[in-house]
């Protein structure tokens, strides 16, 4: 019987890089799509995907989009054989670098999960933080995407940006519901350091909303969004029933997955890696047939290594760590396993223990990064 991965594809190219972004992907690189995808497919190739059965596929950025559609199709044709009868295939992709025609393509080609980054209602905050695309070009990408039957359509925001105000993410979260897309992602800026964003917040150019608005911005994102229906099932993440996205579900539950492409990482067998992140040199060690060469090996998990990351993704997680599975994982009862870090962690609010699961509190939700450094 052939064993379950998640797949997933890094596509590194964008039209222009938006000054919040630090990963791996690149603007003006536009003469190396097409070696970058016969690349992708040779690796495809040698790590024997025929030995896995796909449950899930995520095409990821980057920007997707900015290929042709006749080059996802490639992709996707190379690991069709194995692809579960049920998959779930995400592409991401930006207003302003698809048609109808391309999203026609790709319902045709077997993409059935749409994921749009919009990140707010408001062009000038969009203009803020690079974005090529205003929000009537989104609408026009979401109404092609309707009109040509995908029917699983995630939209992603952001909180915590530039000058933005409570009211201008209200009017975000109004006009999005409207749309009644299945699934809503809403993320907290983080500033990284090496982006542009980061540069125009420290002379002082662009200012971040304080913390305490940052949060109350956070609470009315949960409260409006669970109003309407959605189920709030990760930190970041609201979906309608049934439309939790399956991918990042079983990374959270620490389930294999393969990386395929520039900086893409892979976890298999205990041991997480990951691809270079130089993007002619990925190119040209396939090429020379030196796969190895692309291969850095992050970290090969001990049991303990594992149980600990397992609640470390686990309390991402709303429902939190389930009791019951993670004796039948482990053969330990978590609660005494991790009994030190629970009691500080409960003492603290932050965690909640019932029979069954272990989970963040509405405090904890604040300050999740406290109860993750618990498991590091």
């Amino acid at each position: 019987m052939k064993k379950d991965v998640g797949l997933y594809i890094h596509i590194p190219f964008c039209k222009v890089k938006c000054y919040y972004c630090d990963f791996v992907s690149f603007a003006n690189k536009e003469e190396l799509k097409k070696e970058y995808v016969e690349a992708v497919i040779k690796e495809i190739k040698y790590r024997k995907l025929d030995k896995y059965n796909i449950k899930t596929m995520y095409i990821g950025g980057g920007t997707p989009s900015t290929l042709d559609s006749t080059d996802i199709s490639k992709i996707i044709d190379e690991v069709k054989e194995n692809l579960d009868k049920n998959v779930e295939i995400t592409i991401e992709v930006n207003p302003g670098t698809v048609n109808k025609e391309k999203l026609e393509a790709y319902k045709n080609i077997g993409i059935n999960r749409l994921s749009i980054g919009l990140q707010s209602t408001d062009d000038k905050l969009l203009k803020g933080i690079g974005r090529i695309h205003t929000y009537n070009e989104f609408l026009e990408t979401y109404k092609s995407a309707r009109e040509v039957g995908l029917n699983n359509i995630n939209v992603d925001l952001m909180l915590g940006l530039p000058m933005q105000k409570l009211g201008t993410l209200k009017k975000s979260l109004r006009e999005v519901i409207k749309l009644n897309p299945e699934h809503i992602s809403v993320y907290s800026l983080i500033l990284e350091e090496n982006t542009k964003l980061y540069d125009k917040v420290d002379i002082g150019e662009l200012i971040l909303p304080n913390e305490k608005l940052e949060r109350e911005m956070y609470w009315q994102v949960k409260k409006t969004l669970e109003s309407k229906g959605y189920i709030h099932y990760e930190i970041s993440n609201f979906a309608k029933k049934g439309y939790e996205s399956k991918h990042n579900s079983d990374c959270w539950k620490q389930k294999e997955y393969i990386g395929i492409g520039v900086a893409a990482h892979s976890y298999m067998e205990s041991k997480r890696f990951s691809n270079q992140s130089n993007l002619e040199e990925y190119i040209n060690n396939i090429k020379s047939e030196e796969y190895e060469k692309n291969i850095i090996i992050q970290e090969e998990q001990t049991k303990e290594d594992k149980q600990k990351e397992y609640m470390l993704l686990g309390l991402r997680t709303i429902d939190g760590i389930n009791i019951g599975e993670y004796k039948n994982k482990f053969g330990e009862n978590p609660i005494f396993k991790f009994h030190k870090e629970l009691d500080k962690l409960v003492g603290e609010k932050l965690l909640e223990v019932d029979g069954e699961h272990i989970k963040l509190t509405k405090v904890g939700l604040d300050l999740a990064n406290l109860v993750w450094e618990e498991f590091v």
